[in-house]
């Protein structure tokens, strides 16, 4: 075979495959069948004269032929999906594509955006609120916001926010409970994201390191933790807040913080990008306002009394 008639098809199967070591993850991905996806392998083996994978029962592994041509393919691969996504690009404007969990793209980003487009009308933001942990490299997104640990995986990230927990409530609620021990008596409003935090943020962590004893049992639990917000926003009762998704809320006064002491979640809030999608011009200038947003809410840390543990 002429080496520059490259069996494009097949070495995009073999670059799938490789990547998940599952040809059923692999045709999952390139919406075709196993069976179609195993046929294009083999024609690549044929083609090479040497097999690609070794197959085991329920497993496949990269040959020593598969592992010297898989750095190639793949850095082609990327190449070629970079070149694509230019070029789908609106000529007349810049596009950066964003994925981050609903409640931080309702409770965070949303209420600031107006202000980014006021100041780059020539560049279009496009958010995929989800929970969904999305591949950079192949699901056409620029920057990814994500709260969890540092694993950043070859990716270009850095830290935008961390996150700290505190009583939140109404004004109203924070004359009728003023001190710490008064919340012995207030209505507790729960989410089920505590046990995600490592180690746990809930009540009963906030009430020790506030010097008291366990916190009261009971009260409404949610299971997302911008709704227990909510919920404390109307009224309903006291949320252990997470500040982030909490600032415009403080910021205009609908919940205030009244107490001093707040746990400090060892996860924080990150930014990541695919190598090299931080150099692009829009994708930049996204990020440095990203920045300068998170640097502007330090004013909400002021006399905080910060424990990391308890």
């Amino acid at each position: 075979m002429n080496p520059d008639n490259l069996p494009l098809t097949a070495l995009r199967a073999f670059e799938a495959a490789a990547r998940h070591l599952s040809f059923q993850s692999a045709a999952e991905e390139l919406h075709v069948t196993p069976a179609a996806l195993s046929f294009q392998i083999r024609q690549l083996e044929e083609i090479l004269g040497q097999p690609v994978f070794i197959r085991a029962h329920r497993s496949v592994s990269l040959s020593e032929a598969g592992q010297r041509l898989l750095p190639g393919v793949r850095d082609g691969m990327e190449s070629l999906r970079r070149a694509w996504r230019s070029a789908l690009r609106p000529p007349q404007g810049q596009l950066v594509n964003v994925t981050a969990g609903p409640a931080f793209t309702s409770k965070w980003l949303a209420p600031r955006l107006f202000a980014f487009a006021r100041a780059h009308p020539e560049i279009e933001l496009r958010f995929s609120a989800t929970f969904r942990l999305l591949d950079l490299r192949h699901d056409d997104m620029d920057v990814a916001i994500r709260f969890g640990p540092d694993r950043a995986e070859g990716l270009y990230s850095g830290v935008l926010l961390r996150e700290w927990l505190t009583p939140m409530m109404t004004p109203e609620l924070a004359a009728e409970f003023p001190t710490p021990e008064s919340l012995r008596h207030a209505p507790l409003l729960h989410h089920d994201e505590s046990p995600f935090m490592n180690p746990t943020i809930d009540w009963p962590g906030w009430f020790r390191a506030a010097g008291l004893d366990a916190a009261p049992s009971g009260g409404p639990q949610f299971s997302q933790a911008d709704h227990a917000l909510d919920a404390a926003i109307s009224g309903a009762g006291v949320a252990l807040g997470r500040h982030t998704l909490a600032s415009e809320a403080l910021r205009n006064g609908q919940l205030v913080a009244p107490f001093a002491v707040a746990l400090v979640a060892r996860e924080s809030y990150r930014y990541l990008c695919a190598p090299e999608a931080e150099s692009r011009t829009p994708v930049r200038t996204f990020l440095d306002w990203l920045q300068q947003e998170a640097a502007a809410m330090t004013e909400q840390e002021a006399d905080r009394d910060f424990r990391t543990k308890w």
